[in-house]
């Protein structure tokens, strides 16, 4: 791994609420006998995150109380009721610094990806200005990589639940869609029927 590769850094999104789950934070719901938020966190580092940052919101107290996630860097989002858009910002602002060349962002309530396509789209990193996001069948979705070039434009557009939808859809002709279909399914857990898919 190179000097830049290593400075790819995991960027964990676990503020949600869950509003569809009854006010259920996602972070702390049951998965594989432990939390959501701990799987997710050494999915990350499985896929070759030297660090890890993880943004809390709804339940941030509860999490930080309950959950293992030895070395991550614990970012608390107060605004995370204003939408996903909020804890993009958050993330981004506190990798700003740090050395990390790119941010290599996955959403804690997608349990379905796993190290194999952080892993790809971490490996498809080139330089600042990259943009790589992983796809299913050609259509694109997440875990995605933000180049550090990109930071500033990107906090400048994250609204709502939004996030990065509307700076990806504006530089589409820069982003490298890394297929990972075969290796990961990107549902999400957002209402009491998806809770199916936790084991």
């Amino acid at each position: 791994m190179t000097d830049d590769e290593n400075r790819v850094a995991g960027l964990l999104l676990a503020a949600g609420g869950g509003r569809r789950l009854g006010g259920r934070p996602k972070a702390l719901l049951p998965h594989r006998g432990r939390l959501l938020v701990e799987h997710a966190a050494e999915v990350l580092r499985a896929g070759g995150c030297a660090s890890v940052h993880v943004v809390l919101g709804a339940g941030a107290e509860e999490v930080r109380a309950r959950a293992a996630l030895p070395d991550c860097v614990l970012v608390d989002n107060p605004d995370w009721e204003h939408g996903m858009g909020t804890s993009l910002r958050a993330g981004l602002d506190a990798l700003a610094g740090t050395g990390a060349r790119a941010a290599l962002v996955l959403l804690v309530d997608q349990p379905g990806i796993g190290p194999q396509a952080v892993a790809r789209v971490r490996r498809a990193y080139g330089s600042p200005r990259s943009l790589v996001s992983a796809a299913y069948d050609g259509v694109r979705g997440h875990p995605v990589l933000f180049g550090a070039g990109h930071w500033a434009g990107i906090a400048a557009t994250a609204t709502g639940d939004q996030g990065a939808r509307a700076y990806l859809k504006e530089h589409a002709e820069a982003v490298e869609l890394v297929e990972c279909g075969d290796v990961a399914e990107a549902y999400d857990v957002d209402t009491e029927a998806d809770l199916a898919h936790l084991e």
